[in-house]
């Protein structure tokens, strides 16, 4: 007879770091046989070969301890997601000792309530080799070490960030309705972006800076004359806040300059939130360099990746085998974030893409890819504890940044 992990014990693991992907959900049912061979090969991750009998074992793991979906599906994916951690362990030279092994599994059969020998009878119950859950907690505990090798420097938030976090910078319910103008300045160009950058600045009608903006805007708003919805003040770059807060509905900003672009503000309107807008810790981005700026080729090249793409993932599929220094993923601070792309960012959900800037004297266009926000921490939990979370967020999302970026660059075959 089977023995599953009780949802009590389930509910232990699932609270703890180290088995994230485990949750209490329900009765398991029996994992269907693989076709093949106990042995036989039933996927290639560039040299490296997993078994039939490897992703059984894991799929009756992951059955066992309720991850969710298809356990044979998850164990497809963690396995191949193994091996790529393993490539990069042995390239480093990385190498986990049996002690933290052996501890590792007494730590994992403790947040189960369970003694190391109890939990393993259970496995082995339900058909998992002490090998499986070992080699399991082992590439689990060194991808974890070498993350913390590579990131944690850059993974440490700043006192400031700490502050930030605890709430100690204080919020803002302001929201602000704007209309903007953005224009490419190339050497070609500059004389006349600065004649109507001069014409937008002088006027007071909302009308007449809506067609300068249809006119001449390279930002997707121009399709709606520059007009933006209500933006939160905290979403845009903390310089910009309090030159927007002096203007009087219908005053229009001095220009800015950007990378390679001039951009105005008309403020249309300002209003006070019911509810304070969230804040954030980190703001994660994406940034894919097409050549050739803003030409007409450039600009189509962008919108064809752009109907290709949902998530900041899929751009790892776009840029494979092109240069690694075309696409770059970064999360960051808001303060810290330029204040030409947090404008852009503050425009965008999630998913959704900006093609307004440029890079190189204008010779580069940069499609900007909104990742996604990470809210700030409880304001109740101690500054050690605030600081931790931010660490371990980030450690998270550079590990998950890595993991896709070998996973598009590798060569996966199934047999």
């Amino acid at each position: 007879m089977q023995t599953f992990l009780t949802p009590k014990h389930l509910t232990r693991i699932a609270q703890h770091s180290l088995a994230s992907l485990v949750i209490a959900a329900g009765l398991a049912l029996p994992v269907p046989a693989i076709a093949g061979g106990l042995f036989s090969p039933a996927i290639s991750v560039n040299e490296s070969v997993i078994s039939q009998y490897e992703l059984e074992q894991r799929a009756l793991l992951m059955e066992l301890l309720r991850a969710p979906g298809d356990p044979v599906e998850t164990a497809r994916k963690e396995l191949i997601d193994d091996r790529l951690r393993q490539e990069v362990l042995d390239d480093v030279g990385l190498v986990v000792s049996d002690e933290s092994i052996q501890q590792g599994i007494v730590d994992f059969a403790a947040r189960t309530g369970l003694k190391p020998d109890e939990f393993i009878k259970i496995l082995g119950e339900n058909g998992v080799s002490p090998e499986t859950f070992r080699d399991f907690v082992k590439i689990g505990l060194g991808w974890r070490e070498y993350i913390a090798d590579r990131y944690l420097s850059r993974a440490r938030p700043s006192e400031a960030e700490i502050d930030r976090a605890m709430g100690q910078s204080g919020g803002s319910s302001v929201q602000i309705l704007l209309s903007e103008l953005i224009m490419p300045v190339t050497e070609q160009n500059i004389t006349q972006v600065e004649a109507i950058a001069a014409d937008a600045q002088q006027t007071t009608s909302y009308e007449e800076f809506s067609s300068l903006a249809s006119q001449f805007s390279a930002a997707s708003s121009r399709d709606q004359g520059g007009r933006l919805g209500w933006l939160s003040l905290d979403q845009l770059p903390p310089a910009l806040r309090p030159t927007l807060l002096s203007l009087q509905p219908g005053d229009v900003t001095n220009p800015m300059r950007l990378d390679n672009a001039l951009a105005l503000f008309q403020l249309r309107g300002v209003r006070e939130a019911n509810i304070s807008a969230p804040r954030y810790a980190a703001i994660e981005y994406a940034t894919y360099r097409i050549a050739g700026g803003r030409t007409p080729e450039a600009l189509a090249a962008a919108k064809s990746v752009a109907d290709r793409v949902d998530t900041c993932d899929d751009l790892y599929g776009v840029a494979k085998g092109q240069p690694p220094e075309l696409l770059d993923r970064q999360s960051l601070s808001p303060s810290d974030i330029p204040s030409d792309i947090a404008v852009e960012l503050a425009k965008l959900d999630q998913g959704e893409i900006s093609t307004v800037l440029t890079r190189n004297n204008g010779q580069t266009l940069l499609l900007l890819m909104m990742c996604g926000r990470t809210a700030e921490l409880a304001q109740d939990a101690s500054r050690a504890q605030i600081a931790d979370g931010l660490t371990q967020q980030r450690l998270a999302a550079f590990s998950t940044s890595l993991l896709d970026q070998l996973r598009a660059d590798a060569v996966i075959l199934d047999k």
